[in-house]
């Protein structure tokens, strides 16, 4: 089970299994994994007995030297949204909302739409001169950052170097790996670290508003860090994986081209079947019990999300992609509780609008190399999607 831990995504999915089972991970650690969406639901909605003070802890504990690293970059991850749990949640994730507000959110639909137009165009023409394209550097990777930028005021930065950090950051924190590649990704993740310092200090927009509210530079740090890996990354991973599912379902890209499957539909069932967030971890804050099962104090507990969206109990035909089938928008993609995600609102209408115009392309090309996921507890991260004219 702890091959199948950091790849959640992979056959295990549809293998029946018990709703709860303690696994162990690759030091040894003990976890309790919760796979049905009644308990994952459970936990998520009570922070009290479930608490989020883990969500963001390195699956590898950091070791001295990786650490001395950081330490140089005075690399600091107070509770800000994910792993808060204190009486400062609701006013920074308030604030966090306001910027992320559904109607700011749709004034971006039109500018969002004519740069996905004139990337789909330059992909169409490369296709149509029998050239190989890459689907996730030529469209997804970036758009969810350049539409988080500009709902939030970040200042101008190189698009790879932000991309770089926000994969170390998921990388360093939630993959199983060896003390060289630790120190390797802290240079990267404290360096960018000090960037988002200087701009928590000056920055206009959310900056600006969570200095107003009197909150400390760590939590503003805290919360840019949590945006930009979050907030964007997740996203452009979600919209890699639903293309690469997509052309492996014509009769739903046919639908698309004719109207009669709705584009909301077909993203709720991507999130429901190829969610970019496959796990999310709690720590029990005290001693209870979890479906009959006693559960001490300290337990660390990872929900299995990607199963919970599988879960034959909510779904009807639960390892199908038929979008509007029962169940189809009850999946755990966002989360649940106090703790959903905040930019949900903002991730649907991305995929919205890629899955409306591209459509008609998916349905013209063959796939050259799919998307390829490393080992991580939590984060899909798949890179080159190659694709050729059909």
């Amino acid at each position: 089970m702890t091959a199948a831990l950091f790849r959640a995504w992979g056959p295990a999915l549809d293998a029946d299994g018990p709703a709860t089972t303690t696994v162990t991970d690759h030091l040894g650690v003990e976890h309790l994994l919760v796979t049905r969406h009644a308990l994952v639901r459970q936990v998520l909605a009570d922070p009290v007995t479930w608490r989020p003070d883990n969500a963001l802890d390195a699956v590898t504990p950091i070791p001295v030297a990786a650490l001395r690293i950081l330490a140089g970059h005075r690399f600091r991850l107070p509770p800000t949204l994910a792993n808060n749990s204190g009486p400062s949640h609701p006013g920074i994730r308030a604030l966090v909302a306001e910027a992320l507000h559904p109607q700011r959110v749709a004034a971006q639909q039109p500018w969002l739409t004519d740069l996905v137009d004139t990337r789909v165009a330059r992909l169409a023409a490369g296709l149509a001169a029998g050239q190989t394209v890459d689907l996730y550097a030529g469209l997804a990777a970036d758009l969810p950052l350049l539409v988080l930028a500009r709902l939030v005021e970040l200042p101008d930065a190189p698009v790879g170097a932000v991309k770089a950090f926000a994969r170390a950051a998921l990388e360093l924190f939630w993959a199983p790996l060896d003390a060289d590649r630790q120190q390797t990704l802290a240079v990267e993740v404290g360096r960018f670290h000090r960037v988002l310092r200087e701009f928590a200090a000056t920055g206009g927009g959310l900056a600006a508003r969570l200095r107003a509210a009197g909150h400390p530079p760590d939590v503003l740090v805290g919360a840019l860090f949590f945006l930009l890996v979050a907030g964007q990354e997740t996203t452009s991973q979600f919209l890699t994986l639903l293309l690469h599912r997509l052309t492996g379902e014509p009769a739903v890209l046919a639908g698309l081209r004719a109207g009669t499957v709705p584009v909301a539909d077909v993203v709720e069932e991507g999130l429901r079947l190829e969610p970019p967030i496959v796990t999310w971890r709690r720590v029990a804050g005290m001693d209870t019990t979890l479906d009959g099962t006693p559960v001490r104090r300290g337990t660390s507990v990872v929900l299995w999300l990607a199963r919970a969206g599988r879960d034959p109990a909510v779904v009807a035909e639960p390892a199908r992609f038929l979008p509007g089938q029962r169940g189809s928008r009850r999946h755990l993609a966002f989360g649940a509780g106090a703790h959903r995600c905040v930019g949900a609102h903002l991730a649907r209408m991305e995929a919205a609008v890629v899955v409306a115009r591209t459509a008609e392309l998916l349905a013209g090309v063959r796939v050259v190399r799919p998307p390829w996921c490393p080992d991580n507890l939590t984060f899909r991260m798949p890179d080159t999607f190659l694709v050729r004219p059909a």
